[in-house]
C-alpha cells in the first residue's frame, strides 16, 4: 500500500498485535498507516503493548512513543477509540470499563456495521490453550518467536538492499508447519463457535498474527492480523463491507511526530506512566 496525499476514509478500523516494546514491531509502517487513514471508530484489539517483553528488557524507541501519541491524538480529534487488551498487555484488563485519554477499555465488545451485521470483538487469547493452561510454554514460544522475527528483519534488510519488497519469513514458515496450520484452523473454529452462541453474525479478533476473512458455517470470521509480520488491519467501508488492508508503505515520506503538535504529552511522561503500569500490573 503506497502512501496517499489524502487520508483514506473508513467507517471503522481494527488493528492488533502491534507489540510496542519489541524490536520486531513495525512501528514505521503503522505510523504511516495511521497518518494516511481516518475512521469514525478505531478498535485496538489487544497486544498493543508487549508487557512480557518489557519485563524482560526495556525497549522503547521514539517511534513506539509516536504510535501512542498518534492514537491519543486521533481520540482527541473525535475518533472513537476502544482498547480491548490481549495477553501481552493483560495488565490493562484491571482498567476494563474505564476511560483513559478518551480511550475506552473493554474486555470485549459488539460492533454493528453500516449494513446491520453484528460482530463480537475480542483479542482471542482465551481460546489459545497454550496461553490459558501453560503460560511458561507460551513465554518460551514468545522468546523463540522473537528470534524468528529478528531473522525476519535480517532477511528483509537483504531484500530491501536488493530492491525487493517486504516479505514475512516468519509467516511463511508458520504456514509450512502442519501443527501451526491445524492450530490456526482450531482457533478460527473456536472463535466462530463463540460468535454463534452469542447470536451475532461474526467475530473480529487478533492474537494469532494471521489476517483473514472467511465464512465458517454461516459465521464471518475476521482476524485483523498484526504489525510484526503482516502489517495489516481490518477496515469497514461506509457500506458495511469489510476488507483486510496490508500496509507495506516505505518510511521515506513519513515526518516524525517528535517536536510537533502531535506530541502534547512528553516522551518522559508517557514512558513514566507506562513503566509504572508494566512494573506493578503484570
Amino acid at each position: 500500500m503506497n502512501a496517499q496525499a489524502t487520508p483514506l476514509k473508513y467507517r471503522s478500523i481494527w488493528i492488533s498485535d502491534i507489540h510496542l516494546g519489541t524490536p520486531g514491531c513495525k512501528a514505521e509502517f503503522l505510523l504511516d498507516f495511521l497518518k494516511h487513514t481516518s475512521s469514525k471508530k478505531l478498535y485496538l484489539v489487544g497486544d498493543i503493548i508487549d508487557g512480557w517483553a518489557l519485563q524482560r528488557n526495556w525497549y522503547w524507541p521514539q517511534e513506539h512513543n509516536d504510535v501512542v501519541q498518534k492514537i491519543l491524538r486521533k481520540a482527541r480529534k473525535g475518533t472513537e477509540v476502544f482498547f480491548i487488551p490481549g495477553n501481552h498487555d493483560a495488565f490493562v484488563r484491571e482498567y476494563v470499563d474505564h476511560n483513559f485519554g478518551d480511550i475506552t477499555v473493554a474486555r470485549e465488545m459488539i460492533h454493528k456495521t453500516a449494513n446491520g451485521q453484528q460482530y463480537l470483538i475480542l483479542h482471542g487469547d482465551e481460546f489459545d490453550v497454550v496461553v490459558k493452561y501453560a503460560k511458561w510454554l507460551a513465554l518460551l514460544g514468545d522468546w523463540a518467536y522473537g528470534i524468528c522475527l529478528r531473522l525476519n528483519d535480517f532477511v528483509n534488510n537483504v531484500r530491501q538492499w536488493m530492491g525487493y519488497p517486504y516479505w514475512s519469513l516468519s509467516a511463511f514458515l508458520k504456514l509450512k508447519v502442519k501443527n501451526a496450520v491445524q492450530f490456526i484452523a482450531d482457533f478460527e473454529n473456536a472463535l466462530a463457535d463463540v460468535a454463534r452462541k452469542k447470536g451475532v453474525n461474526g467475530v473480529i479478533c487478533g492474537h494469532i498474527h494471521h489476517p483473514e476473512i472467511r465464512e465458517i458455517d454461516g459465521i464471518t470470521y475476521c482476524n485483523d492480523g498484526d504489525w510484526v509480520e503482516s502489517c495489516s488491519a481490518l477496515v469497514e467501508h461506509f457500506d458495511g463491507s469489510l476488507e483486510i488492508v496490508r500496509w507495506f508503505s516505505p518510511y521515506s515520506d513519513f515526518t516524525s511526530l517528535k517536536g510537533s503538535e502531535e506530541c502534547d504529552m512528553s516522551s518522559s511522561q508517557t514512558l513514566g506512566r507506562l513503566k509504572s503500569m508494566v512494573s506493578f500490573k503484570l
